[in-house]
C-alpha cells in the first residue's frame, strides 16, 4: 500500500492546514467532473479515489497520535484505522452524526451539502448514505456506502454499513424504494425501522435496543 503522505506530496511532519491546501489542490486537479468527456476520465476517477483515501488516512493517522512507519506487508507503511464508528477526525464530521443520532436530519443534510465538492471525502459520502436511510431512500444510500467504500476500501465502518444495509433489506422485505408513494405496509414499515437501527449503530447510536 502506498503512503499515504506520498500520495498527497507532503512529508509526515507537515502541518495539517497544508496538508489541506494540498488535498484541496489535488482534488481540483483531478477531480472527475473536469474530464467527463475526455480519454482520462477513468484514470482521474481512480487518481481521485487514492488522493481522498490518502487524505482520510492521514487525518486517522493523526488522530490516534500519528503512527507512521513501521515494518509488515504494507510497503513499510502501518495503517492504523480508529476503529471507534461514534467518532471521526473531523469536527465537523462529528457533529453532523450527533445531528443524525438525535433525528435532526435535515439538519445534517444541510451541513453536508455544505462541503465543497472537492472536500467531499469517503466520509462524507458515508454520513450521506446514513442520513438517506433516515429518510428511507435505502437504494441511493446503498449507493453512497458504496462509493464510500470504493475511496476508502479498508475502512470497517463503512464495510459495514454497507453489508448491513444490504443483509437486513434481504431479511426484511426484499428491496429497496427511494419514494414514499403507493403507501406502505407492515413489512415496509419493519424494514425502514431495521434500516434506520443499521445507521444509528454506524454512526454511534441505537434505534431498536434489541437489535
Amino acid at each position: 500500500m502506498t503512503d499515504p503522505y506520498k500520495v498527497l506530496g507532503v512529508s509526515p511532519d507537515t502541518s495539517d492546514e497544508e496538508i489541506k491546501k494540498a488535498y484541496r489542490a489535488l482534488a481540483r486537479k483531478y477531480h472527475p467532473d473536469k474530464y467527463r468527456d475526455s480519454d482520462l476520465a477513468d484514470l482521474a476517477s481512480e487518481k481521485m479515489k487514492d488522493i481522498n483515501a490518502a487524505y482520510e488516512e492521514i487525518q486517522n493517522i493523526r488522530k490516534n497520535g500519528g503512527a507512521q512507519a513501521g515494518a509488515g506487508s504494507n510497503g513499510g507503511y502501518n495503517y492504523n484505522y480508529a476503529g471507534n464508528n461514534s467518532s471521526s477526525s473531523n469536527p465537523k464530521y462529528n457533529a453532523i452524526r450527533r445531528l443524525i443520532n438525535s433525528g435532526n436530519v435535515a439538519a445534517a443534510e444541510s451541513e453536508l451539502m455544505g462541503f465543497h465538492e472537492g472536500d467531499r471525502t469517503a466520509e462524507w459520502n458515508f454520513l450521506y448514505g446514513c442520513v438517506l436511510v433516515k429518510k428511507g431512500q435505502y437504494v441511493d444510500a446503498q449507493r453512497y456506502f458504496d462509493i464510500a467504500c470504493s475511496m476508502n476500501p479498508y475502512n470497517n465502518e463503512y464495510r459495514t454499513a454497507r453489508e448491513n444495509l444490504r443483509r437486513r433489506a434481504n431479511g426484511y422485505g426484499g428491496g429497496y424504494t427511494t419514494t414514499s408513494g403507493g403507501g406502505c405496509s407492515t413489512c415496509d414499515i419493519c424494514s425502514g425501522l431495521m434500516c434506520a437501527d443499521c445507521c444509528c449503530e454506524c454512526c454511534g447510536g441505537d434505534l431498536i435496543s434489541c437489535c
